[in-house]
């Protein structure tokens, strides 16, 4: 949307954390109109109350609250609902349907402001629903999503929400914040030059998919209500914060050349769509219980993805069960007028369109006079015959009975407690250390050149441009609030080695930097930063900019030992100067780590912390971009084109530096498991129908009997078993992170190369072992999406691949059996 110490456990952090953000480190303040301190006068204009349905609250306004049944709490939510939607005038609701909802304050209704971001930390980029001051100066900034993706640690991810859900309800107590979070982004990252790479977990569907559903329930559960043992009414499951999955959908492309997103038409094939661009935001909505989606930009097949029923209506809410609402990046319903000029428009057109669709908000900019068009076409689109008074009420339904879910109408007490100490806590604070901690990817480390030994290395010389090597802005990113606090680089490696001297090449000093005396150690912080990756910007090449290839090399002739370089970017990067280079002996991908982003580095280099992450995305070397143009949405290769494909699901080429998943270790690992084999027989109904596959030329003829099997009209109980023993066989303990990939029949033609079902992030203890099990669901990791569209188990041989690339590797082949 528009921006303004030794190795330990992955869990060991994160179960203390888990338990501090279970109980409350603060007292509600007591204040007139219900329970906290007085509200901010830009947040709730003046008002003092952290619920609507409070009768003092109500008598300041003249009115009996008693008279209203919308805050009759013994009623149902969706009862109370219909009473307070159903006692609006057509301009009231009207009013309430973008972003700063106006309310009523006839029928007791407040205003809200809707638009908030979490990205990875409470933010302040949106019209004021959060802000920072008085009591609450700052909140905890973690890593960049990126950054926290390469950790491959789910429990890790929901910590995270968890903990930026905690500290938005301190705020709100505190009168700071609201509780509707437009976050996460769930985008895959399709191509390496996407400028928004930092804000999503990658380019796999899977992983970003289980990101989502991870962060989510981070945010949203309660204990006793959460998303997995809730069995009541969903749409009554209480939620801590709402979180929103965006940009939905085939959204990617930014600002490249002469294409830019509101103008862009994403032409996407239905087996893509189906495969890549919906599964993520299919496992927010069904498996993560999101309360909200966000629609995007750009056209689908030449539709607004805000104005199409198929996506929003049939898809979202239908098909996969969205409980709660659903909005518009701000100003799409603007864009489709404005700049795509979608079948000529007016704004009343668009308004009806997009609500017709299944729009329920527009978030608006305030450009030009005009608010969202929501608020300010929706009464001439009814008036005008365009759109019916019924589609502005299920709209105004399902932004409301979020706010009832929320606690909003009647407050939420196991949350009253919190406040500011909440706020960058020092469990917070090292939580955020321990992610990007986490996500530290080390690329290259010949001859064992990292870890520095603390007892030996005397003097540093850290070497790079201020921006980076003083990283207070550049290791926050984009979609940032404001930081408890910053450890930079240099602060960090300076608490290891006080002889710690920094040169910065702005002005070119780099190049006789480490001639100007003898160090122990030369470490070079480089990289990219939001001027070149950021929303509405596109990268036009994978090369380091301002001629840091350059100076980095002259760095490394002049040092006596190689150097160690750590590159601080989102998207890949091409260094293949430097893997190749002798002199650069270590490369850590650092990410964008957040603000404790120093601390993290410093223990990586100096051995305090063993690096267990992989890399999300493909790190290409820059040829790749000039094969295939970033406007082609299609993943598979197109010989006809000259297209290579796309991600590690199917490109096969020769211009990959660093594939999916690489990441080194301070020590070795190795896997052995009892599993050689397995045989699955199916056996097919006479009321399934067997489906076709396609298959390469030369494939064994005639096909199968049943050829394959569509999951929907299956039950999909099957599942293959096994167990995997990872052994740290050196004298380091450390993390380290075992995926699970299938790969489909060789025979079968256009399928992917493989593809990633399940990961567990594990520590391993020196010299000790891990019995690390999996149960794959036979539908779900040896499924795949046919040309038809259809997702179907084919019969044949597929392989489960363990591992790969630089970690340890095993295989064994899985037979799949249809008995008619």
């Amino acid at each position: 949307m528009a921006s303004a110490s030794s190795p330990r456990s992955p869990c060991s952090i994160l179960v203390a954390l888990l338990c501090a953000i279970a109980v409350s480190s603060a007292a509600a303040a007591a204040a007139a109109g219900g329970g906290g301190s007085a509200r901010g006068p830009i947040a709730t204009n003046g008002k003092n109350y952290t619920k609507v349905c409070d009768a003092a609250r109500f008598a300041s306004l003249g009115l009996d609250m008693s008279a209203f049944r919308y805050c009759d709490a013994s009623l149902a939510y969706g009862e109370r609902v219909r009473d307070l939607v159903g006692r609006l005038t057509l301009e009231e609701k009207v009013g309430n349907l973008g972003d700063r909802s106006k309310g009523a304050a006839r029928v007791g209704l407040p205003s809200y402001l809707w638009w908030g971001e979490a990205l990875h930390g409470v933010s302040d980029v949106g019209p004021y629903g959060t802000w920072f001051g008085d009591a609450v100066p700052g909140a905890t900034s973690f890593p960049l999503v990126i950054t926290s993706a390469a950790s491959f640690n789910e429990t890790l991810w929901r910590a995270v929400g968890g903990a930026v859900s905690t500290e938005v309800r301190a705020m709100y107590n505190l009168g700071h914040a609201e509780l509707t979070y437009w976050s996460p982004n769930i985008n895959v990252v399709r191509d390496p030059r996407w400028g928004r790479a930092s804000e999503t977990p990658g380019e796999d569907p899977f992983v970003v998919g289980r990101y989502a559903v991870n962060f989510v329930r981070g945010m949203q559960d309660i204990a006793g209500d959460d998303a997995e043992n809730n069995k009541q009414d969903p749409f009554t499951r209480r939620i801590k914060v709402s979180s929103c999955c965006k940009h939905f959908t085939a959204y990617d492309v930014d600002k490249w050349l002469n294409a830019d997103r509101y103008t862009f038409d994403a032409r996407v094939e239905e087996r893509d769509m189906i495969e890549t661009f919906e599964r993520p935001f299919e496992m927010c909505v069904r498996d993560g219980d999101a309360s909200c989606v966000m629609c995007s930009y750009n056209r689908v097949n030449g539709v607004p993805a805000c104005a199409d029923h198929r996506l929003l209506t049939a898809t979202v809410r239908d098909s996969w069960q969205l409980h709660g609402y659903v909005v518009s990046d701000c100003d799409s319903v603007r864009v489709m007028v404005k700049y795509a000029k979608w079948l000529n428009l007016t704004g009343a057109e668009a308004t009806a369109a997009a609500m017709k669709a299944g729009l329920d908000l527009d978030c608006g900019m305030y450009w030009e006079g005009v608010s969202d068009f929501f608020t300010a076409y929706g009464v001439d689109a009814v008036r005008q015959g365009k759109l019916a008074e019924a589609d502005v009420d299920n709209a105004l339904a399902n932004n409301y009975l979020t706010l009832m879910r929320l606690g909003f109408f009647d407050g939420s007490p196991e949350f009253e407690g919190l406040g500011a100490g909440d706020v960058c806590s020092d469990a917070h604070k090292e939580l955020a250390a321990d992610a990007a901690r986490q996500g530290m990817v080390l690329l290259k480390n010949q001859d064992g050149r990292l870890p520095l030994d603390i007892d030996k290395v005397r003097s540093v010389a850290l070497v790079g441009l201020l921006q980076h090597i003083n990283a207070t802005d550049v290791m926050l990113g984009d979609y940032r609030g404001q930081p408890c606090r910053v450890v930079t680089p240099y602060d960090g490696v300076r608490k290891m080695v006080s002889a710690t001297n920094m040169h910065a090449c702005d002005s070119g000093a780099c190049y006789t930097a480490a001639r100007s005396g003898t160090v122990d150690a030369t470490i070079v912080i480089a990289g990219l930063n939001m001027s070149v990756e950021r929303e509405s910007i596109d990268r036009v090449d994978l090369f380091l900019p301002w001629n840091q290839t350059g100076w980095i090399s002259a760095v490394a002739a002049a040092s006596a030992d190689p150097i160690i370089l750590v590159i601080m970017s989102a998207g890949g990067v091409d260094i293949s100067f430097a893997q190749n280079n002798p002199k650069i002996g270590a490369i850590v991908w650092a990410g964008y780590p957040g603000e404790e982003g120093g601390t993290a580095i410093a223990d990586v280099l100096f051995g305090k912390y063993n690096p267990g992450g992989r890399l999300p995305l493909t790190w290409f070397k820059n040829n790749y971009i000039n094969q295939i143009p970033m406007t082609s949405m299609a993943l598979r290769p197109d010989a006809k084109q000259g297209y290579p494909g796309r991600t590690y699901k199917f490109y096969g080429g020769p211009d990959v530096l660093y594939p999916f998943g690489h990441g080194l270790s301070y020590t070795t690992f190795t896997y052995t498991s009892g599993t050689t084999a397995a045989t699955v027989a199916i056996k097919v109904s006479d009321w399934q129908h067997c489906k076709a596959l396609t298959y390469k030329p030369g494939a064994p003829s005639p096909p199968p009997a049943c050829p394959a099997v569509n999951v929907a009209s299956h039950r999909c109980d099957e599942a293959v078993s096994f167990t995997v023993a990872v052994a740290n066989t050196g004298g380091v303990a450390g993390d380290h992170v075992v995926a699970v990939y299938t790969s489909p029949p060789p025979e079968v033609d256009d399928a992917p190369l493989k593809q990633l079902v399940a990961f567990r992030r594990v520590f391993v203890p020196a010299g000790a072992s891990v019995d690390v099990p999996f149960a794959l669901n036979v539908c779900k990791a040896l499924g795949i999406v046919e040309e038809t569209a259809y997702t179907v188990v084919p019969s044949g041989v597929s392989t489960v691949i363990v591992g790969g690339d630089t970690a340890p590797s095993l295989s064994f082949p899985v037979k799949i059996e249809f008995a008619l």
